[in-house]
């Protein structure tokens, strides 16, 4: 379910989270005059940052947390995840008005800079930054004529979700296309994801002529698009889910065996009690980043500095241990095992170190990486409505 349309509720957030804010400080409402609450209520105003991002970055109540050691409150809004309407509800939309920092999938930086719709960072302003991974500052698509536009808060790589009390061990996404599993299947209703896995099965599995899966040419392109609207037709899968709610309901309600996405679902699967795994598949994993970006519309509402301290905080570890407990994200800084030492009572150096490792092992072996705004684009948005309606 995408929210960002919730306005009512992002408003009644919005101002739980203010008096929250106003406690923080120590500022009891009968205590003050009615000048001095105007006062705290501005300064308040002025450190919330409202964050449109996927909705597996949010953290929930450990924001109250967040905003006591950052002094920025956030308001948390699900932007749905498929970068294409998210671009256009910033081009041609009201995104800007309504949000200042954006969680994107990584690709979009460059398009997004080129048409003035975000800002550049100033990484000055942002001490932790320099404990980024460098692998991670490496990522091509975070720049833009020379200036710093999306920041990696976070890594990880995509496969399969499988039932292995129903299927035993799953090592490929040839299962998402076995006729034995027809409606017992599914993949996520977005390009971004669905035709990269659907790529990298047709060239590592079945030797089909594709050069990069994460940037395919017009044939290629085809090809890819041809099958899955061919096993579409023939009803293999359940259904192509939409967002992290139906993703997670699609495994709570048993409706699937086996599905592309992301790897949180498994961790709320297992929350609910159900056996679910994430498969290691031997054509690849789909390597992505979530890349934290600063909308213009924050700068011209003079939201610039609060939304770099938002940024400072999200790297300064205590996102990243609770985003790695709850989701198995990694904010990829050496910072998340410093403060799981710091807070022992709360957060496992050992499982935020295995977490580390564990993603870092992916990257070891054969990766390819997500790209959201491949060249052929345009193709890929008709490609994609052909599949819906067929």
């Amino acid at each position: 379910m995408n929210k960002s349309n919730d306005f009512a509720s992002s408003a009644l957030r919005s101002n739980m989270q203010r008096r929250d804010m106003l406690k923080l400080m120590g500022a009891g409402a009968a205590a003050l005059s009615f000048g001095g609450l105007a006062a705290t209520q501005a300064m308040a105003d002025d450190a919330t940052v409202a964050f449109w991002a996927t909705a597996t970055l949010d953290i929930g109540d450990k924001w109250q947390e967040f905003t006591r050691q950052s002094g920025v409150s956030p308001e948390f809004t699900d932007n749905g995840n498929d970068v294409g309407p998210v671009v256009a509800r910033l081009a041609a939309g009201n995104a800007n008005d309504l949000f200042d920092v954006g969680g994107f999938q990584g690709g979009a930086e460059r398009e997004l800079a080129k048409q003035g719709l975000i800002a550049p960072w100033d990484v000055s302003k942002i001490p932790n930054f320099a404990g980024i991974w460098q692998w991670a500052k490496d990522i091509p698509t975070l720049t833009y004529e020379g200036k710093q536009y999306g920041i990696p808060t976070v890594v990880n790589a995509d496969s399969i979700i499988y039932r292995p009390d129903k299927l035993g061990k799953v090592d490929s996404y040839g299962v998402i296309f076995d006729p034995k599993l027809k409606g017992r299947v599914a993949m996520e209703d977005a390009w971004i994801n669905s035709a990269i896995f659907t790529a990298i099965y047709l060239k590592e599995a079945e030797n089909k002529p594709i050069k990069e899966p994460g940037n395919l040419t017009e044939s290629e392109l085809g090809l890819v698009m041809e099958f899955l609207i061919k096993h579409k037709k023939d009803g293999q899968f359940r259904t192509f889910w939409n967002g992290w709610e139906q993703g997670v309901q699609l495994v709570a309600n048993e409706e699937v065996d086996a599905m592309t996405g992301w790897e949180p679902i498994v961790y709320e699967g297992r929350k609910r009690g159900l056996q679910v795994e994430y498969a290691a598949p031997v054509e690849g994993y789909e390597g992505w980043g979530n890349n934290t970006v600063l909308l213009k519309g924050a700068t011209e509402r003079g939201k610039g500095d609060v939304a770099h301290k938002f940024v400072d905080g999200l790297l300064a570890g205590l996102y990243g241990c609770e985003l790695g407990k709850a989701r198995g994200y990694l904010v990829p800084t050496d910072n998340n095992l410093a403060y799981a030492k710091a807070h022992p009572d709360e957060y496992k150096a050992d499982d935020v170190a295995k977490l580390a490792d564990h993603v870092k092992a992916k990257f070891s072996g054969k990766v390819y990486w997500q790209n959201c705004r491949p060249d052929n684009f345009q193709l890929y948005e008709e490609w994609w409505q052909k599949l819906r309606n067929a």
